[in-house]
């Protein structure tokens, strides 16, 4: 059994980092610590790093083929191993990102001033994605299945667009309630969109199951290993398109009106890699990002019993309720940035306002730090309050 030393801190300042070296962009301060977008300090796979080293030292990158036996069977096999499901290549579909896909998916099958229903809080590529397209972003509570039916029975309403588990918040979809979400889509007659990245980041107790198994009518589940394996500035998702005729829509539309035939090669090398060799090393950094939330939840809940915070189902962010303490975000986000020198994602960028959303996908001791400062801005406001 390979031993991985998550421990070790990557230097990543200087390397056009949007996490790190574009934090005043988003902050106003540079120089500051950032807990913030969600991609993550550690290097890729080694397995991953030495097969995109094998194929940079063939040295020619022409034109490429993602419908090749390699990448179809890798996919074909990790769904089957990682999550107990078969899944037909015949309706893969590929393409730089996966809100590329899910901008393709809602021009194939709304027009403008269409709904899109969502759960809230909503992730805001989400809300980008469909505010640009003139779409109407219908947003429903997470835990109201009445909300969610009333959402859909509306005019207008086009389709579902789950998030599979669930950003910010990191929840996993039970069975029931993805059956419950198909039943729904299939009696108003709205498509279904599943975004699908985090699936394979889903913690111990909590199982995943992919939307192939609920899909029925129209419907699409877009996803990437980039997520998992942390390689998203390789680009490159995949996914697959329900109905035949879609899917030939989809592929159509990318080869054509996009002009994405072609592949970047080295997204396709690197998830080959990742779902042939892959599957230790990110069992191992599961298990060690969920120390650094078990990190976190001790560190909250020693200051604030009251918040009684427990870590999320899946990924690496830390969705924090902070309402109980009766802070001001504005005033928490002050704090942060000017006393303390770190960058937390505030509630507000996803609708929930009260919430942070802390990145400790990284390195025990910055994961420290982060929850540290976190707890001495809290501690500084609530003795004002």
């Amino acid at each position: 059994m390979t031993t991985y030393d998550f421990d070790v801190p990557v230097d990543r300042r200087g390397t056009w980092s949007v996490q790190w070296d574009g934090v005043a962009a988003r902050f106003g301060t540079d120089g500051l610590l950032p807990f913030t977008i969600s991609d993550m300090d550690f290097p890729s796979p080694p397995e991953v790093l030495a097969a995109l080293q094998e194929r940079v030292a063939h040295g020619v990158f022409g034109y490429t083929d993602w419908q090749n036996a390699e990448f179809r069977s890798a996919i074909r096999d990790w769904y089957r191993a990682r999550h107990d499901t078969e899944v037909d290549t015949a309706r893969l579909v590929y393409a730089p990102s996966v809100l590329n896909q899910l901008s393709q998916l809602l021009r194939m099958w709304t027009e403008p001033g269409d709904a899109v229903v969502v759960h809230t809080p909503v992730y805001d590529g989400f809300r980008k994605a469909v505010d640009g397209l003139g779409r109407e972003l219908r947003g429903v509570p997470l835990d109201d299945p009445e909300a969610l039916e009333a959402a859909l029975a509306r005019p207008r309403a086009r389709v579902l667009l789950l998030c599979s588990p669930h950003n910010p918040t990191g929840r996993v979809w039970t069975e029931a309630e993805l059956a419950s979400f198909a039943a729904l889509a299939a009696r108003y007659g709205v498509a279904v969109i599943s975004d699908e990245i985090h699936a394979d980041f889903v913690h111990d107790g909590h199982r995943h199951l992919p939307w192939t198994r609920f899909g029925q009518g129209r419907w699409a589940l877009i996803t990437s290993g980039t997520k998992s394996f942390n390689f998203p500035a390789l680009t490159g998702s995949y996914g697959f398109v329900g109905d035949a005729a879609d899917h030939a829509e989809f592929v159509r539309r990318m080869e054509t009106g996009e002009g994405l035939a072609s592949p970047a090669v080295l997204s396709l090398t690197a998830h080959i890699a990742a779902y042939r060799q892959g599957a230790e090393w990110l069992d191992a950094l599961r298990a060690y990002v969920a120390g650094n939330l078990e990190l976190v939840a001790e560190r909250l809940n020693s200051a604030f019993p009251s918040l009684s915070w427990t870590p999320p189902q899946a990924g690496y962010l830390a969705w924090i309720d902070l309402r109980g303490l009766g802070v001001d975000e504005d005033a928490l986000q002050r704090e942060l940035v000017e006393g303390e020198k770190v960058a937390i994602m505030p509630g507000g960028v996803y609708g929930a306002r009260g919430f942070v959303r802390l990145n400790v996908g990284c390195a025990r001791g910055k994961a420290e730090a982060g929850a540290t400062a976190l707890v001495r801005a809290l501690t500084r406001l609530t003795r004002l309050t």
